[in-house]
């Protein structure tokens, strides 16, 4: 029977669950708060004080229901989420147990702590200072390093703070890899060997550390001389740029000129060698014209001979407008002859070719010689004539 059913006024036990009786049927009101917070406190000290009644029962269930919703509460509170880009590390007892995928993963509260590392992020740190070079100058060094998480267990205990460690590995290979440069390298042609070497201390110091990170790029940011000095090294830089713009200049006018050097060298030697093998052949032809005349010469030396000297005159006339004759009356007389003048004429009339035959109409004019002439030698061929 339900405790406030009616029939069931003035029983004994006629006990609403507060703890109220209802005597003669009087309305039942709205239970104290702070009676029944009084009444729950006596009960929960009577049940841990081993005090048995006639309410242990009922203090039996409302503490299983309390440790019910309390192990709900604990469940609950142990699922978790861990998203696509990261790691998440579990630790048991503050030790390591093992790495959880992403998704969505459980663990119990208050036992299993998780870490979550983001595995995919590229992350950048700074190194920069005041650094020696090879050849005693002081230069401000720049340089970016980035990396990612490789492996999230190495990452958070091989050593107690991993960024900081790297930033520390970084410093001192820049700081190595600067000491073996010299400043001109520093500021100018080097950078890129700078850059490369820096990459690969960093790299064989983490792989000794074993830190779980993987160094992704090297960036060398600059690289100046000192703000007391900077002017000074400003005009060495610049004066340096003017020296490799001259070099190129002058490349580029190498270039531009060897080409054509070569050009008109090939085409002299090959005119060299046209004209060499041209006289050569003229010498065999004339050779060989020589020993055709050699038979008829030994037949009749007198003819051939003024043959031949004939023909050598004629050649030689023929390059020459002005002819000198020695006559043989024993005077001093030399009788010239004006070929100029017979040439205008001819050109001047539809420039006919002229017959060098023929001498009438042109009259041949006397120059008296105080002494004998000898005629000049004319040269055609490389023989010399005489008249």
């Amino acid at each position: 029977m339900a405790w406030n059913e009616p029939g069931n006024n003035g029983g004994r036990d006629d006990k609403d669950p507060w703890g109220n009786k209802n005597h003669g049927g009087r309305e039942q009101g709205p239970p104290d708060l702070d009676e029944v917070f009084s009444k729950l406190s006596r009960k929960v000290g009577g049940v841990f004080g081993n005090k048995k009644g006639p309410t242990g029962s009922g203090s039996a269930v409302g503490l299983g229901a309390v440790a019910v919703l309390a192990v709900a509460v604990w469940g609950f509170s142990g699922f978790y989420t861990v998203s696509e880009a990261e790691q998440g590390v579990v630790l048991r007892f503050g030790k390591f147990d093992q790495i959880v995928k992403p998704g969505l993963n459980w663990k119990p509260t208050f036992i299993d702590e998780v870490i979550p590392v983001n595995v995919q992020a590229i992350r950048s740190l700074r190194a920069s200072g005041l650094m020696l070079t090879k050849d005693e100058n002081v230069l401000k060094v720049e340089m970016d390093v980035q990396y990612r998480v490789d492996n999230a267990e190495k990452y958070l205990f091989s050593v107690t703070n991993a960024d900081d460690s790297l930033r520390q590995a970084t410093d001192s290979a820049l700081r190595a890899v600067i000491g073996d440069s010299t400043m001109d390298q520093a500021l100018t042609t080097g950078r890129q060997t700078i850059r490369t070497n820096t990459q690969a201390a960093i790299n064989k110091i983490i792989a000794k550390y074993d830190m779980g990170i993987r160094v992704v790029d090297v960036n060398f940011q600059s690289a100046r001389p000192p703000e007391a000095v900077k002017d000074a090294f400003d005009d060495a830089i610049a004066a340096r740029e003017d020296e490799e713009r001259y070099v190129r200049e002058a490349e580029a006018y190498s270039n531009d000129i060897l080409p054509k050097a070569t050009g008109r060298a090939e085409r002299l030697k090959n005119e060299a060698e046209g004209y060499s093998e041209r006289v050569i052949n003229g010498a065999l032809g004339d050779v060989a014209q020589f020993d055709k005349l050699l038979p008829q010469y030994e037949v009749a030396k007198k003819v051939t001979r003024e043959r031949m000297y004939l023909d050598t005159m004629e050649r030689v006339y023929s390059n020459t407008s002005k002819v000198l004759i020695d006559t043989k009356s024993g005077g001093n007389n030399v009788m010239y002859l004006p070929l100029e003048k017979l040439m205008n004429q001819s050109n001047n009339q539809a420039k006919k070719p002229v017959d060098s035959g023929r001498l009438s109409g042109i009259e041949l004019e006397k120059v008296e010689t105080p002494t004998p002439v000898t005629p000049a030698p004319r040269a055609d061929t490389g023989r010399q004539g005489r008249y």
